[in-house]
């Protein structure tokens, strides 16, 4: 399954840039959303921001994620 994640920018490197979620910072490629800032929340897949996502959206996905994950761990 391909799942793009949203993560907070906390760090601009030119066209790389660090995100963090839930306490896991990444270095991921920026090229694909080149007016990103320092803040802003972007939907991250395979190391690669794919676009810049509403803070209020990008939290609701990341509580709909963190219950998905909650949910598949009581199922084992």
């Amino acid at each position: 399954m391909c799942l793009a994640v949203p993560m907070k920018v906390i760090q601009l490197q030119e066209e790389f840039g660090v995100v963090e979620s839930g306490g896991l910072a990444l270095r991921i490629e920026l090229a694909l959303v080149p007016d990103v800032n320092v803040g802003n929340y972007v939907l991250v897949h395979a190391g690669y921001a794919l676009a810049i996502v509403d803070e209020v959206e990008a939290h609701k996905m990341i509580e709909m994620l963190s219950d998905f994950a909650v949910g598949a761990s009581c199922d084992t």
